[in-house]
């Protein structure tokens, strides 16, 4: 599937297994192994597949197993998928049957908050009601 901005898309076979970040500009459906960081717009994983990194898409679609973080706008997770990690989402999809360890969070949690500015030197203040 090719997304609207790229005509096409790349693959990586069940018999590949890549050590080493992925940056793809074309989406990208991988069915082997890879032991890095992904980046792309469109991410497919087929069920053999097994990704030890990172994994950052517009949209994803999972159905192996994953050890790390996903960051995704659209993401699916399918019964098959395995996903040891965090994961920051806008959309979620969960078919019944997948494993999950992490925590999930939407992606504007994501942002850590900002704690009230204190003046440097000076001490919170604290008033007691009578």
């Amino acid at each position: 599937m090719a997304s609207k901005n790229n005509s096409t898309f790349s693959v990586l076979g069940s018999d590949l297994s890549i050590k080493g970040d992925i940056k793809a500009s074309a989406d990208l459906h991988i069915d082997g192994s890879v032991d890095g960081d992904i980046a792309c717009d469109s991410l497919v994983q087929g069920e053999t597949s097994k990704v030890t990194g990172a994994i950052t898409a517009e949209t994803a679609r999972l159905a192996g197993t994953v050890t790390g973080s996903i960051t995704a706008r659209e993401l699916v997770i399918l019964k098959t998928a395995k996903i040891d990690g965090d994961v920051f989402y806008d959309a979620l999809t969960i078919e019944q049957g997948a494993q999950v360890e992490g925590r999930f969070a939407h992606r504007d949690a994501q942002k850590p908050s900002q704690p009230a500015a204190t003046p440097q030197g000076s001490k919170p203040e604290l008033s007691v009601a009578n």
